[in-house]
């Protein structure tokens, strides 16, 4: 099910030394305390933290749980809630959920940025501007004369070279005054304890007969739906492969392919893969594609000779389709969970997509850890 809202997690901490953690995730998935109105068991500890605190967290997780079942619509007597909606009409929600999460977050880092210069500031008893004046706007120089003309010849316009000039340098200067900023930013991140809570939305993948790399008690499971024909993924591919070396048995790494239309090789190869599955050569095939990008019939045949497997057994399966009904029930998934690119990833269940990065991945994968306790499998 999609969750159109960071998850919720309060500790609370009694007079006697008690800790509670609450999420309203463990809440829904242990109990029915919230549909039911049977809130004795959860009030019975609750009486021990005597806060106020403690029960407005109580008010907060009560609301998200019961958030899930708002009704609405009512067709003939018979009512739709909004986890009904999110689950049955994934396909359409996820996208418009993930554009959402891109938004918050873009707006959440320049909310950030602005709480660490306010906080510098505060330690240097100055004010904000002071201190972009001091650390930033003063670390600026202007360009020459020569570069700003090699700007000007860069620039598609008819306007003379004198007329534009003063845009030119103002541009420049801000370019710069970015940069520095950037770099400034970076530093206070590095001194100031920064931890992003906020999470992509999430939805249920099948993981059930999927290719696995990893281990069983990973905490963190991250699903890639791919084409190896697609040069957004092989660009990400060393990126994954080194988050599996830094993460190691913290991470289980599951690959699903969603070949596209528009990639005429895509297809085969991922039913090559899928026959050097049957000889236990799977996740070598996977890599040798994404690194070779050799994915011509006889390329695929070639490597997998080169990667010793039964030459007969493979052609078999390659020539005949025999893995091909398996690939499109990979793609179908992807469908119904609205995936339409690709690579798109799901770690613990929480989607990403588009020009992704190392970088992208691993702060999600270490939020992740940083909020489960035990193994998590594909949105579970």
């Amino acid at each position: 099910m999609l969750l159109r809202h960071r998850r919720l997690t309060f500790q609370l901490i009694s007079p006697d030394g008690l800790r509670l953690r609450l999420s309203d995730e463990s809440i829904r998935s242990k109990s029915n305390l919230f549909e039911t109105g049977d809130l004795m068991s959860l009030w019975q500890v609750l009486l021990r933290f005597t806060s106020a605190a403690a029960l407005l967290c109580l008010a907060a997780i009560a609301a998200k749980a019961q958030s899930d079942q708002t009704v609405v619509a009512n067709v003939g007597g018979m009512k739709l809630t909004l986890g009904e909606l999110e689950q049955e009409e994934s396909a359409k929600l996820l996208s418009a959920h993930y554009q959402y999460y891109q938004a918050q977050s873009k707006a959440l880092e320049d909310l950030v940025d602005k709480t660490l210069l306010e906080q510098k500031a505060k330690s240097e008893n100055i004010t904000v501007d002071q201190l972009v004046d001091q650390d930033i706007k003063s670390k600026v120089t202007d360009p020459t004369e020569d570069q700003m003309k090699v700007y000007y010849e860069g620039l598609e316009t008819e306007q003379p070279y004198e007329a534009v000039r003063d845009k030119i340098l103002e541009k420049i200067r801000q370019l710069r005054t970015d940069k520095i900023r950037a770099a400034y930013l970076k530093t206070l991140r590095a001194e100031i304890p920064v931890s992003i809570e906020l999470a992509p939305p999430k939805a249920k993948v099948e993981l059930a007969d999927a290719q696995v790399l990893g281990s069983k008690t990973a905490r963190v499971t991250l699903v890639e739906f791919a084409d190896y024909e697609c040069p957004y993924c092989q660009r990400v591919a060393p990126d994954v492969l080194k988050l599996k070396q830094e993460f190691g048995d913290r991470l289980a790494f599951t690959y699903k392919d969603f070949p596209l239309p528009n990639h005429t090789r895509a297809q085969k190869a991922a039913e090559a893969a899928r026959c050097a599955s049957k000889q236990d050569k799977f996740w070598q095939f996977h890599d040798e594609l994404f690194h070779s990008k050799e994915l011509d019939l006889d390329q695929l045949k070639a490597q997998a000779r080169a990667l010793q497997l039964n030459a007969e057994l493979f052609y078999k399966c390659l020539d005949s389709g025999e893995q091909a009904a398996a690939v499109a029930k990979d793609r179908k998934e992807g469908l119904r969970l609205g995936i339409s690119g690709t690579p798109s990833f799901f770690i613990n269940g929480h989607y990403l997509s588009g020009a992704l990065d190392y970088a992208s991945l691993r702060q999600v994968i270490e939020q992740q850890l940083s909020t489960t306790s035990e193994g998590v499998a594909g949105g579970k």
